[in-house]
């Protein structure tokens, strides 16, 4: 099996939801764009908390519930904010996406750049993106990748309806992302364990939340400068 077309499958179902989004919300009223943003923003902020309390709940020998890796979070998401405000990530998000909106003609749209890194970064940073691209570099199975794109060709039917054509463009952020942990994936398959996995899993839904949060209550966090404890969490499991 061909190593990689989980991506393809992905890229093409993102671009597809965007495009009807983008036709859909041409009929649509500002207030009902406005409410089904809303909506989409509380749907994310569920599937992130969901990601991470997966992994950070456990269940006790005696029955009773308790946690794991939270001093994992802690030090990778403030390490990684950190570097990541240093470095500026989110900056570099939206050098991207001035360009791209420049180079596509929409300098007149101002809620282009919005639209880009936002999209890109709910559908390439999930869990599932990150766990179907090792599954598919390391087995050839693309079936996780193939169900990440069902949810995402509806979460880009939604917010293209209201944010507008930039959200099709996370294609490509999701095309590289993805397909640069698929070939890394296929390389270091034998250094990835469970403890890795999971501590991808618990940071990776907090920053999802996250972008649900700010999709409800705008601009409060930059998410993008977080990534770097993606990179920290597993160094971290490491030790």
């Amino acid at each position: 099996m061909f190593k990689g077309i989980g991506t393809v499958i992905n890229v093409l179902a993102i671009i597809g939801g965007g495009i009807v989004g983008l036709a859909g919300g041409r009929l649509m009223k500002q207030n009902y764009q406005n409410l089904v943003l809303r909506a989409t923003a509380i749907a994310i902020m569920f599937i992130g908390a969901a990601g991470a309390f997966s992994k950070l709940i456990i269940i006790n020998d005696d029955g009773t519930l308790g946690t794991t890796g939270t001093i994992n979070i802690c030090v990778s998401l403030a390490l990684g904010a950190l570097i990541g405000e240093i470095i500026d990530i989110d900056g570099f998000f939206e050098r991207i996406g001035a360009w791209l909106k420049h180079k596509s003609g929409s300098d007149g749209d101002n809620s282009f750049i919005d639209g880009f890194v936002t999209a890109s970064l709910t559908c390439g940073i999930g869990a599932m993106g990150i766990m179907g691209s090792i599954q598919d570099g390391v087995y050839g199975d693309y079936s996780i990748l193939a169900a990440k794109a069902t949810i995402d060709f509806v979460l880009l039917l939604v917010m293209t309806s209201s944010m507008g054509k930039g959200c099709i463009f996370s294609a490509l952020t999701v095309g590289v992302l993805q397909g640069v942990m698929t070939a890394l994936a296929a390389v270091l398959a034998g250094f990835m364990n469970d403890a890795m996995l999971n501590a991808i899993s618990m940071t990776g839904g907090i920053l999802i939340f996250c972008i649900g949060f700010n999709l409800m209550w705008p601009d409060k966090i930059k998410v993008a400068n977080l990534l770097p404890a993606l990179v920290i969490t597993v160094l971290i499991a490491l030790i």
